[in-house]
Order: C-alpha cells, then sequence, then structure tokens
C-alpha cells in the first residue's frame, strides 16, 4: 500500500518505460491534404503523399502521331473523372513515344474541365514501380478521400522471381475488397504482358502445366480493360512533332534548315521518337539562344 507521498516504485518503472517506448516509436504520419496540390507521389516510408508543385507535362496538342491512344485514354479519363464505369489502363509499345507524356496530358486535361470552384478533383499520383508491393496501403488512404484519383506507374514491368504483380492483380479487380470507386490505374510499359518473353517461354518449358503456369503472367495484363498500343513514329510524324515543338515555343529558324538539321538529328540517335523530337528542340533552343515555354 502506497500514499502520494510514497508512490509505487513499479507504478514509476513502467512510466519511465512507457515514455521511452513513445520516444522510440515514430510518429504517425500526419492525414494527407490532397488539396495543396494537383499530383503526388507516393512514398511508402512512412506512409506519405508527397506534394508535387509543378507535374513536369507537355500540352495534348504537342503529342502528334497519337491521336487514337489520346481520344481513347481522354474519353476514359472523361467518364471516371464524371464518376461513370472507365477502366483500367496499360500504354505499351515503343520506348520514348509519349507514353507517360499522354497520362499527364490527359490527366491536366481532364482536371481542368472538371474542376469545381476552381480546385482540380482529379488527382494524380505516381507509385513507382520497386514500391508496386505497397499498393494496397496506398490505396487505403485514397479509398477515404472525397476527390478521384489516377493511381500511375511509369515503365511497369516484372522479371523472374519477382512476386510483387500478385499484389497488383488482387488490387485491381481480384481481391475481396478491389480497387476504390475513386480510384483508376494507368501504367506505361514496353511490353504488352509486362513479363519478358524469355521468362514466359522459361515458364512454358519447366511448369507441369505449361498453359496455366503461363496463364498465370498474362492475366496481369487482362486486368487492364484498355489497351493502347504505341509504335515507332515516321519520319513525317517526326517532323510533325519538331514542328509542333517549334510554334509552340516560337523558335526562330528557317523550315528548310529545321528539316534537314531535325533529319540529321534523329540519324545520329538512332530513332524518330517524341523524346528524340524533344531533345532535339532542347538542342535547337540553346543553339539558338533562346528559352522555352514553362508548361
Amino acid at each position: 500500500m502506497t500514499d502520494a507521498s510514497h508512490p509505487d516504485p513499479k507504478a514509476q518503472s513502467l512510466q519511465r518505460i512507457a515514455a521511452a517506448l513513445e520516444r522510440l516509436a515514430p510518429p504517425p504520419p500526419p492525414s494527407p491534404d490532397f488539396g495543396v496540390a494537383d499530383g503526388f507521389v507516393w512514398q511508402p516510408d512512412p506512409g506519405l503523399f508527397q506534394p508535387v508543385a509543378h507535374i513536369n507535362r507537355v500540352p495534348l496538342d504537342l503529342l502528334k502521331g497519337i491521336d487514337h491512344a489520346a481520344g481513347q485514354l481522354l474519353d476514359n479519363t472523361m467518364r471516371f473523372a464524371q464518376g461513370l464505369p472507365a477502366n483500367n489502363a496499360l500504354l505499351w509499345g515503343a520506348r520514348g513515344m509519349g507514353k507517360s507524356s499522354l497520362v499527364k496530358a490527359a490527366h491536366a486535361t481532364v482536371a481542368r474541365q472538371t474542376a469545381h470552384g476552381g480546385k482540380a478533383q482529379l488527382k494524380l499520383v505516381e507509385i513507382h514501380r520497386e514500391d508496386i508491393a505497397t499498393l494496397p496501403r496506398c490505396l487505403a488512404h485514397l479509398r477515404a478521400a472525397p476527390q478521384r484519383f489516377i493511381v500511375f506507374c511509369d515503365d511497369l514491368s516484372f522479371d523472374k522471381d519477382d512476386t510483387s504483380y500478385k499484389s497488383l492483380k488482387a488490387v485491381l479487380e481480384g481481391g475481396i475488397e478491389g480497387r476504390p470507386h475513386n480510384v483508376i490505374f494507368y501504367a506505361t510499359s514496353n511490353r504488352r504482358h509486362l513479363m519478358p518473353r524469355d521468362m514466359m517461354e522459361n515458364e512454358r518449358s519447366t511448369a507441369i502445366n505449361p498453359s496455366e503456369a503461363v496463364e498465370e503472367k498474362v492475366s496481369l495484363s487482362d486486368r487492364f480493360g484498355l489497351w493502347l498500343g504505341f509504335h515507332n513514329g515516321s519520319q513525317d510524324q517526326y517532323l510533325d512533332m519538331i514542328r509542333g515543338y517549334v510554334a509552340h515555343h516560337g523558335l526562330k529558324i528557317d523550315a528548310d534548315e529545321l528539316k534537314r538539321d531535325a533529319l540529321e538529328w534523329s540519324i545520329t540517335r538512332g530513332g524518330r521518337s517524341g523524346r528524340v523530337a524533344w531533345q532535339y528542340i532542347q538542342d535547337l533552343a540553346g543553339r539558338l539562344g533562346q528559352t522555352l515555354k514553362a508548361e
């Protein structure tokens, strides 16, 4: 029995232990405020959404040679923003042809058109490829938010012995909770089925039931209701990209000189992709001593 003048030593020890544990334990992350920006990057440790003050993107009308894919993704995104049924989208194909640029441009266009009171209600959340296993935790935060979200993973693919694709499959459609009603998932990849061909062939050759083994891998891409293919650009498409950038940024150069110079650049780079076109424009602007417009 103790009194106020003689506190229980055991109780004091427990209080000190509890205080020490509180100091050791990290504070819980603050609740996300999705009103502070239009774009965020998911940081799984410690579970934060890092606001992006300025999303790196180009206007939709500067993306040349992908009109059909752009129209489909824009329509899908608009339906989602309006609360209508829409599909997860996989943008696959040639490198540098505007897959990730299209996702960001479609978000900007739809967010602007569906804003309320000058504030966008459609947000873009990027999750890095190496953090895909934490996607369920990311979606748990988004599920309770009033906004609508495009969760975007750039350059998504899976290699041998990588099992994180199973988490993505469950989240997209197969899990008990499924995808939150206010979230849609967009991914870009150089692979249509997100797996390298030699990995799929190896699964087929070593499995007891080859067709089932390959189906397990391929079924991930089936979770994307919208497949948009991107292919290497033609010379005319490449030059259209160049001319569009030149006009948009007001670069001063003779048309014939521009054509010769741009084609020479593409030959030295061994390709005519949108990425090569943009790299040429940056080089050209620097040589001309002109600055490029901030988007």
